[in-house]
Parts: C-alpha cells; structure tokens; sequence
C-alpha cells in the first residue's frame, strides 16, 4: 500500500469521529437547551400561578367587603354568609400565596405586609357588621368607619398591584431567558447542521479519496505481486537448472564411481577368463587362482550392486522381529575379529528394550559398516561403544526433521574415540563413493547403504561428530508394537546335494541365465527342465506332474513370473514356488518389502546359496529371501 493511503483513511477516521463527536454534543446541547427551557417554562407558571393567587386573593378581600355593605345595608343574612365565605377562604389563599412566593424576599415582605393590612381589614368590617348586628333596625352607615374602611382597602389594593408588578418583571425576564434560549437553540442546531453537512462532504471527498488511493495501492500490489511471481519463477527454474546440475553431478559422480569399480571387476573376470583359456589351450590346468580371482571379483561386483540398491532403497527387505540387544549380543565375536585387538569393544545395552521389525541381515551389515568406518578413524586404537535405548522422537523433532514421522524407536548408537569430522565432511557422509579414506581404502558406498537401509525400514539415522573428540552414528528403528515371542533363528545348513527324483522346472527369458541355472542345479544333483515363458512352462506342467518346484524369474515379457505362479498354483496347489530376480520394482516386492509367505533369490546368486535355498523350499523349512 502505498505511504499516502494510511493518512487518507487516517483523515476520514478523523472525520468520522468528529461529526460523531459534534452529533453529541448537538445532542447534549439539545437536551441542556431543552431542560433549561423546561426550567424557564416552569417560571413563567409559578409567575401565572403567583398573579392568579394575588387576583384571588384580592378578589376576596373584594367580596367580603361587598358582602359587609350589603348587609349593612339591608342587614339580611344571605350578605352576612357571603362575608363569612369569603373571609374564610382568605387564610388558606395567604398561605398558598406565601408558599410560591416563599422564593423571593421582596415577595415574602409584601405578603407579610399584605397579611396584617386584610387583617386590619377584617377586624374593621368585623367590627361593623357586629355594631349592626347590635344596633339592629336602627343602625345607620354614618355609625360606619366608611373612611378607615376606604383606607385600607386602597393599601390593599396598592400592595398586590406592586407584588403583581414584581411578578410581570420575573415574568419578563424569564420569558426573555426562555427566548434565548430558543434562540440558541435554533442557532446551534443550524449551526451543527451545517457542520455535518460540511463534514459528510468532506467525509464523501476523503471516501472518494481513499477508495481511489486503495484501487491505486490494489493495481500496485497486483503488479508488484506478478513481479513477485515472475522473480519466484525465475528463482524456480534457476534453481531447477541448479538441482538438474547437481543431480547431473551426482549421476556424474556415482556413476564413474559404478565404472571405475565395475571396469576392475570385469577386467578381473574377463583377465581371468583369457588366462584360462591360455592355459586350458596348452594342456595347462594350473587356472584355480584365476578361478579365484575370478569368483572375487564377482563377489565384490554383486556385493557393489546390492550397495546400490540399498542407498537406492530398492533392495528387497524381509523384516522380521528383531532383540536388538540380542543381535548385539550375537555379533561380538564377528565384530572382535573383524575390528582387530586394537580397538575395544563395549556394550551397553537397555533394560527393557522394545522390539522392532525390520530385516535381520541388513541390519547386521549395517551395523558391521558402522563399526568398520569406526575401526579405520581409529588407527592407533581406540574404544567403539556400542549402545541401545527406547527413544521418542516427538513433533518438534519431526518438525525439524522433515523426513521423520513422530513416535516410538528403538536407537541404537556406535561411537568411536576417532579423530572425528568437520561439518562439511559429516554433511556428504552418506553421499554415494564420498570417502575421505585413501585411494584402494574404501568404495564410498559403506554409510550410503546404511543410510538407504535405515531409510527403506521407515528409520531415522543421524551423525554427530567432533574434531579430535570422535563420531556417534546414532539408527532409530520403529518401535514394533504389541507382544512378540522371541524367534528362533535356525542355524545354518551346509550345501547339499539334490536328488534326481526332485525335478525343477526353470522359467528364464535370458538364455544364458536360464543355461547357467539348469547347469548349477544339474551339478546340485537335480532332474531340470526348462522354459524360456510362462505359455511352455505352463504346457511342461501339464505334461509332467512329477514337477516339485517352479523357479522363475520375475520380470519377463508378456506374463511376469508373479502370474505364472498363480496359475501353476491354480493346477498345482502342491507345486513350491522360488522367485529370482535382480531388478526390486516387480511383483513380489512392494514398498521394499518382500510379500508374505514368498520364496525368494536375489540375482547373481552363488551355487551354495542356490542349494541351501532350493533344499530348505523343498523340504518345506521356510519361506523368505536367500
């Protein structure tokens, strides 16, 4: 809005509250006007009402000496009940006259006087109508006091025109009081009447005014707003061409980092092969270290694509209940050999820890990578500490961590007394082939798929590190909810060998995957057939139904091996099922998790992993990943 706009709506608030205030005090003016005509109006009555009472007043003093007379003169008795009406109506008469008067001293003065001379009076007419009375036929108005009489009726007379006078100047000046008032009352309503006039206009002008500046301050903010957006979509595809860059220079990274380590494996494998070759050519049979130089790298190159998946997150997971203080517990003996006599290993486990769900191996590997990376910070010795504990992470922690849901965890923290990390390094720890080790020291890809994994099993992890103090990585695991018996882990089976009357019926679209397998499960000592589709494999089990298990892989074209199973299943409930694959997005796998009650083997798969599986399904042990 722009800095104009506040003092205009500042005006007409002003405004606003001045014609408010003006309408009150208009009002207020109005009712004092009103009250003190009211008061004025009252004046004048009591003023009528004093004059009335004076009137009265002579008016009987008037009547009883009218009535003296006639009775005087004719000494009938009808004059002499006029007289005593009169003269006594006068008593009450003085009094409520010296009651409205009772305000005013010069009032109360001539009321005090008029009292005694209509006293004087009545006793002089008394006086004469009781001579009257006395005398009877005889009695002459000469034997009257005719002239006393006379006298003090005029001082009567003379006292109530000047008391009546007294009231017409209150009279006066009360009405001429009441007047102005009227007057001012008149003037000053005119005079807020054009004032609110003068303000309703001016209150219309600022309105205008305002209304005019808010549409400008409107029109502004809408084009600053769509300058806004336009700098936010500028700033968006800028940082989506920076985020295209990154994530072009960590597909950069990662895969020179996949092809510097692949190209030494397969220049491993196809060396080998070629001296091999060489050799079987020449008769030469000494090739066990190129077949073992082979069978290496071959492991390095599966456990390198296992890595991947699992920073990737598509590893195919079987979470299971796990005591973690037991896994712990479990792994001492690995890890003491694993991490050499220089490093001391310590354990502190919780009392009371929950359980949780999540897949066993993984878990082991992830611990195991945790501690190696400990081992080599450590290079002089040093002690890892291994520790567990139920944890909540609540909403303000979730808040702050974007990627983590608030709840109940099992957290289990390895430190080591290295030599620590900066921040920048503790920042790309878990970035793909980022090592600070030596060249040939390390892959990179260690933290990476401990970090893929915590994520894939719906865990938090984090890195708290200190130059010369030492790392704590510290893996929070949902907590496994209600009572779970503790699950007995079967030892291990060595290998063995198959029997002929066992026949497997293999479904692999790649043909030298589907020879490798017949061949590895022929050496087992299996009966194998083969199908390159779900349409042959499906017409092999009609025609054999000596068929024991189907091992199929799962993402073939046209019918994937998921469908396959189910219709063999529908025609062979007996038939047992192993699936195979190398690529985790597929059927059996959702979310990362390997679906309930599936038989699984991860490609490549060695030949002693091939037979304990192969063995364990047949013989009906279990179900799960090999």
């Amino acid at each position: 809005m722009p800095p104009q706009t506040p003092s205009a709506i500042k005006t007409l608030y002003l405004s606003l509250l001045l014609t408010i205030a003006l309408a009150a005090v208009l009002m207020v003016g109005t009712i004092w006007i009103g009250s003190r005509a009211e008061t004025e109006n009252g004046w004048v009555r009591h003023t009528l009402a004093v004059r009335y009472q004076l009137a009265n007043v002579l008016m009987l003093v008037q009547r009883a000496e009218s009535s003296q007379r006639g009775f005087l003169l004719t000494g009938r008795n009808v004059y002499d009940e006029a007289y005593t009406a009169s003269t006594g109506a006068l008593p009450a008469s003085l009094v409520e006259l010296a009651k409205l008067t009772g305000d005013n001293p010069r009032q109360v003065d001539g009321v005090g006087r008029l009292r005694a001379r209509i006293a004087d009076k009545l006793r002089e007419m008394s006086n004469t109508i009781a001579q009257r009375k006395v005398d009877g036929g005889a009695y002459t108005l000469a034997d009257a006091s005719i002239d006393e009489g006379r006298a003090l009726m005029a001082n009567i007379r003379e006292l109530v025109s000047g008391m009546q006078a007294e009231e017409d100047r209150l009279l006066a000046e009360r009405q001429s009081r009441a007047s102005t008032l009227g007057v001012l009352l008149q003037l000053g309503a005119g005079v807020t009447f054009v004032l609110i006039c003068v303000i309703g206009t001016l209150v219309g002008y600022f309105t205008r005014r305002s209304f005019t500046e808010m549409a400008t301050a409107r029109d502004q903010l809408a084009y600053k707003n769509q300058e806004l957006l336009e700098q936010v979509m500028r700033r968006e595809e800028a940082e989506s061409q920076l985020r295209q860059s990154q994530k072009m220079e960590a597909v950069g990274q990662l895969t020179g980092g996949i092809a510097h380590d692949f190209n030494n494996m397969l220049g491993v494998i196809a060396g080998s092969l070629d001296l091999m070759q060489r050799r079987l050519d020449k008769s030469d049979f000494r090739i066990e270290r190129f077949i073992d130089a082979a069978k290496k790298a071959s492991e390095r190159a599966a456990a390198l694509t296992h890595r991947l998946l699992a920073f990737a997150r598509q590893q195919p997971l079987e979470p299971k209940p796990v005591d973690l203080n037991q896994m712990i517990a479990g792994m001492s003996d690995l890890l003491r050999s694993t991490l050499g006599e220089q490093i001391r290993i310590e354990a502190v486990s919780a009392a009371g820890l929950w359980m949780t769900n999540v897949d066993s191996h993984q878990l082991e590997s992830a611990l195991l990578n945790i501690a190696i990376n400990g081992r080599d910070a450590m290079p002089d010795g040093g002690k890892l500490t291994i520790e567990t504990a139920n944890a909540y992470l609540d909403d303000a922690y979730a808040k702050r961590h974007v990627e983590v849901t608030a709840g109940q965890y099992v957290m289990v923290a390895i430190t080591d007394t290295g030599a620590g990390m900066p921040p920048d390094v503790a920042q790309r720890a878990f970035d793909p082939f980022f090592t600070t080790k030596p060249t040939g020291k390390g892959t990179g890809l260690g933290l990476s798929q401990v970090y893929g994994f915590v994520k894939q099993s719906h865990g938090h992890i984090k890195i708290y590190s200190e130059i010369d103090a030492g790392t704590t990585i510290k893996l929070y695991l949902p907590r496994l909810a209600g009572k779970v018996e503790a699950i007995e882990q079967p030892a291990p089976q060595p290998a063995v060998v198959g029997k002929r009357e066992d026949v497997i019926l293999v479904v692999e679209d790649d043909p030298l995957m589907r020879r490798l397998t017949v061949e590895s499960l022929s050496e087992l000592g299996y009966s194998v057939l083969d199908s390159e589709g779900a349409a042959g494999a499906l017409a092999i089990l009609d025609k054999r139904p000596d068929v024991k298990l189907l091992f199929t892989d799962v993402v073939m074209p046209e019918v994937n091996g998921k469908k396959l199973a189910e219709e063999a299943l529908k025609r062979r409930p007996d038939l047992k099922v192993i699936f195979t694959t190398g690529y985790t997005q597929n059927a059996v796998v959702h979310g990362g998790v390997l679906d309930a009650g599936v038989n699984f083997l991860s490609k490549p798969f060695a030949l002693d992993h091939l037979a304990s599986k192969v063995r364990a399904v047949l013989d009906g042990q279990t179900a799960g990943r090999g």
